[in-house]
């Protein structure tokens, strides 16, 4: 019965979103568990979302994996985000109502098989350590967890955690910023403002100006609505502007439900860009 199998996710971050042919041959690798892909050029970064049985998810993800590892070279990336591999960040999401055990578990499958297949430094992260804590401390106070004791020559290293669901979601400002010599400086302490346990954020010199980079680690205590509401409050005060808003990858049901859906369109949401719609598309019954 479709209610029955142990349901999972992995939102795998990889370090290219530019080249086309590439985000294509991960596309599919990725096969049938793939519920989404968020491919972005000025990042370089792509997030590949899949979803399903947790067996099948584990095998699609080290399907992607593998093939990013062969085809994309760390040390050629320029992009704006954050990164220290080409598969730079691999989370399990577990589905099923049974907590963090599962992805847990999961999690640990891939690293050891990532250490010993490809050469890839792992690091974990979830309830023992942030990922933030491992951006800061890799390679220096903190050593992988399976793997090389180096960083892979060409492939780099990875994170791979166990985590609920979050809200990962990007605003745009533009214009001048009082006090501020440009407005890239503005989107950094905006970005500082919104900072708490509950929400990590970054700002980021774009085309257009500013880009304030969220992500939202429980999304139903923190709504979307809020922390765009934040952001325009101080670009407003400030002599800026927002100019849009984007949803990277899907979000859970119960956080889209905390946003008045006369906003839905305003801040790029929608019922079928939830994990149980397309989840239940693949004929799955999500508990997330």
């Amino acid at each position: 019965m479709a209610d029955a199998v142990r349901l999972g996710a992995c939102v795998i971050n990889i370090s290219e979103g530019r080249d086309t042919a590439v985000i294509a041959d991960l596309i599919a690798a990725a096969g049938p568990e793939l519920l989404d892909v968020h491919a972005d050029a000025e990042h370089n970064r792509s997030v590949f979302t899949l979803g399903g049985s947790l067996p099948l998810v584990e095998a699609a993800s080290r399907r992607v994996v593998e093939v990013a590892a062969f085809v994309v070279d760390i040390t050629a990336h320029a992009g704006i985000h954050p990164r220290f591999g080409v598969a730079d960040v691999v989370p399990f999401v577990a589905l099923d109502g049974a907590g963090l055990v599962h992805a847990i578990e999961a999690r640990s499958r891939f690293a050891a098989w990532a250490g010993d297949a490809l050469q890839l430094p792992c690091f974990l992260y979830g309830p023992e350590r942030s990922l933030p804590d491992v951006r800061r401390e890799a390679f220096i106070s903190l050593w992988p967890h399976s793997g090389p004791a180096a960083p892979h020559p060409t492939a780099g290293a990875t994170a791979v955690g166990a985590r609920p669901p979050l809200v990962a979601y990007n605003v745009w400002i533009a214009g001048e910023a009082d006090g501020f010599e440009d407005v890239a400086a503005f989107g950094r302490s905006v970005a500082a403002s919104l900072r708490t346990p509950l929400v990590r954020s970054l700002g980021f010199k774009v085309a257009i100006g500013a880009q304030v980079s969220c992500n939202l680690v429980d999304p139903t205590a923190t709504p979307i609505d809020q922390v765009y509401d934040a952001v325009a409050r101080s670009t407003e005060s400030a002599g800026a502007r927002v100019v849009r808003a984007e949803l990277v990858g899907l979000i859970p049901l119960a956080a889209l439900n905390m946003v008045p859906r006369a906003r839905w369109t305003e801040l790029d949401l929608g019922e079928e860009r939830t994990i149980e719609s397309r989840l239940e598309a693949k004929g799955y019954v999500p508990a997330v």
